[in-house]
Protein backbone atom coordinates (compact mmCIF):
# COMPACT_ATOMS: atom_id res chain seq x y z
CA UNK A 1 0.00 0.00 0.00
CA UNK A 2 1.42 3.35 -1.01
CA UNK A 3 -0.97 5.60 0.88
CA UNK A 4 -0.72 6.59 4.53
CA UNK A 5 -4.02 5.84 6.24
CA UNK A 6 -3.59 8.40 9.00
CA UNK A 7 -2.92 11.19 6.49
CA UNK A 8 -5.92 10.18 4.40
CA UNK A 9 -8.08 10.23 7.53
CA UNK A 10 -6.67 13.65 8.44
CA UNK A 11 -7.41 14.96 4.94
CA UNK A 12 -10.98 13.65 5.19
CA UNK A 13 -11.55 15.95 8.14
CA UNK A 14 -14.87 15.31 9.87
CA UNK A 15 -15.79 12.54 7.43
CA UNK A 16 -15.42 8.90 8.40
CA UNK A 17 -13.34 6.72 6.08
CA UNK A 18 -14.27 3.10 5.37
CA UNK A 19 -11.56 0.48 5.06
CA UNK A 20 -12.65 -0.15 1.46
CA UNK A 21 -11.93 3.49 0.62
CA UNK A 22 -8.24 3.08 1.44
CA UNK A 23 -7.97 0.08 -0.88
CA UNK A 24 -9.82 1.86 -3.69
CA UNK A 25 -7.71 5.00 -3.30
CA UNK A 26 -4.52 2.98 -3.31
CA UNK A 27 -5.58 1.11 -6.48
CA UNK A 28 -6.49 4.42 -8.14
CA UNK A 29 -3.10 5.93 -7.32
CA UNK A 30 -1.20 2.89 -8.56
CA UNK A 31 -3.11 3.10 -11.85
CA UNK A 32 -2.42 6.83 -12.20
CA UNK A 33 1.27 6.34 -11.44
CA UNK A 34 1.44 3.64 -14.12
CA UNK A 35 -0.15 6.04 -16.62
CA UNK A 36 2.33 8.76 -15.65
CA UNK A 37 5.21 6.32 -16.14
CA UNK A 38 3.94 5.52 -19.63
CA UNK A 39 3.73 9.23 -20.53
CA UNK A 40 7.23 9.90 -19.25
CA UNK A 41 8.60 6.89 -21.13
CA UNK A 42 6.87 7.99 -24.34
CA UNK A 43 8.62 11.34 -23.97
CA UNK A 44 12.02 9.73 -23.41
CA UNK A 45 12.20 10.61 -19.73
CA UNK A 46 12.85 8.49 -16.67
CA UNK A 47 11.60 11.20 -14.32
CA UNK A 48 7.91 11.64 -13.51
CA UNK A 49 6.84 15.27 -13.84
CA UNK A 50 3.66 17.00 -12.62
CA UNK A 51 2.29 17.21 -16.16
CA UNK A 52 2.46 13.40 -16.44
CA UNK A 53 -0.49 13.23 -14.06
Amino acid sequence: MIINKSRVKEAAGDFRVSSDFYEALDAFLVEEIDKAKERADENGRSTLMPYDV
